[in-house]
């Protein structure tokens, strides 16, 4: 390539991205902890870091337990309160109780 020219990147979606579902986080300790406990609890983990943010995606069903993010972050977690603090949006239907968080494709999605 000459100097003049410069390489060009396209991102390609490809169908399997939208069936994906998860969080959207701050970027810092608490996302890398949350991160860490949903790949221990999910197969299949696409992480989309974008400096300021971090995009977590997951085949259609995405859980993290509390338990989970206190292993990884050395400390107590205050749910689903402290998790919405750093979690900016997210894709999917999400249910929040005091042990976990689960987001799901929802169901007009899935009919695509």
């Amino acid at each position: 390539m000459s100097r003049g020219q410069r390489e060009r990147t396209m991102t390609v979606q490809t169908p399997e991205i939208y069936d994906r579902v998860g969080p959207v986080l701050q970027s810092g300790p608490v996302a890398n902890a949350i991160i860490a406990a949903i790949k221990d609890l999910n197969q299949d983990v696409m992480v989309v870091d974008r400096g300021a943010y971090v995009r977590v995606l997951v085949p259609q069903y995405c859980v993290v337990t509390r338990s989970a993010i206190e292993t990884h972050l050395g400390r107590s977690f205050r749910f689903p309160g402290e998790l919405e603090t750093v979690m900016s949006a997210f894709k999917g239907s999400l249910q929040l109780n005091q042990d976990e968080a689960a987001w799901r494709l929802a169901q007009a999605q899935a009919m695509r």
